[in-house]
């Protein structure tokens, strides 16, 4: 499921590049600091900690190779390394990072409270350590509205619709995954960005693409059922006269310090 950059890029890159643009901003991390990424998938959150933070360093780790060779090609800067390696054993040594981030990525991680004692072990005393995830459940309508117009044409899709199936996308578990991995001071905060789409193509085209759950489950189908999904979801979202579908995403931002 997480292989094709190029899918990704088409389905939720485009997306997470602007959310990870403005994550950075207001982070307003120090210059010159040394900065990991988890979970760097192709590359968008690295990018934008070169493009506003002034970094040192950026390591950036993800299991897929993939998605690796999409962020070598992305992002060819002496200051970045892509290395594979799971969030769950991090191949750094303790107190090794100023900043440590992770981008719309612990929700998939089979071991959450592991990823974030990783995260807490390898960001240095008073260090920053902070994720954002999608707001599945509500917030995040490109996809809620999928999942729900899957579920109305197949009851089983319900029990795969992401904001059932990743509790964690919520505020009050998100911010005790931090609290439980001996981070102090976390905050909970929210960032809400545009998704517009050019037109219906531009949205359901995506879908096709095996890249994440919902177009994973979508390849499963067969036709008829996919039409039905399509059709349903071609008269329900909204449509300016122009054609374009003006949808908005949110996600939460969990902040700590070690």
């Amino acid at each position: 499921m997480w292989q094709s950059g190029d899918a990704y890029e088409a389905f939720m890159g485009r997306w997470s590049r602007r959310l990870a643009e403005t994550f950075v901003r207001r982070l307003d991390a120090p210059p010159s600091r040394r900065w990991l990424d988890v979970g760097c998938g192709t590359g968008a959150l690295t990018a934008a900690v070169l493009a506003a933070a002034d970094p040192v360093e950026v390591a950036g780790v993800d299991p897929s190779e993939g998605f690796l060779a999409s962020a070598r090609e992305r992002v060819p800067d002496p200051r970045v390394s892509f290395t594979v390696a799971d969030a769950r054993e991090l191949p750094f040594p303790d107190d090794r990072f100023d900043v440590v981030v992770s981008g719309l990525v612990l929700n998939f991680v089979p071991d959450p409270p592991a990823a974030a004692a990783e995260i807490k072990r390898v960001t240095a005393p008073g260090g920053q350590a902070v994720a954002y995830l999608w707001d599945l459940a509500q917030g995040m309508e490109l996809l809620r509205r999928f999942w729900d117009a899957a579920a109305e044409v197949d009851p089983a899709a319900a029990e795969l619709h992401e904001g059932r199936r990743y509790p964690l996308c919520r505020p009050e578990p998100f911010g005790r995954l931090w609290t439980n991995a001996g981070l102090t001071e976390v905050t909970i905060d929210e960032i809400t960005i545009p998704t517009v789409f050019t037109n219906f193509d531009d949205y359901w085209q995506p879908f096709l693409g095996r890249q994440g759950p919902g177009p994973a489950y979508l390849a499963t189908l067969p036709e008829g059922q996919r039409d039905r999904i399509r059709e349903l979801l071609r008269s329900r979202l909204p449509t300016n006269p122009d054609g374009t579908i003006p949808l908005t995403a949110r996600a939460w931002v969990a902040r700590g310090t070690a």
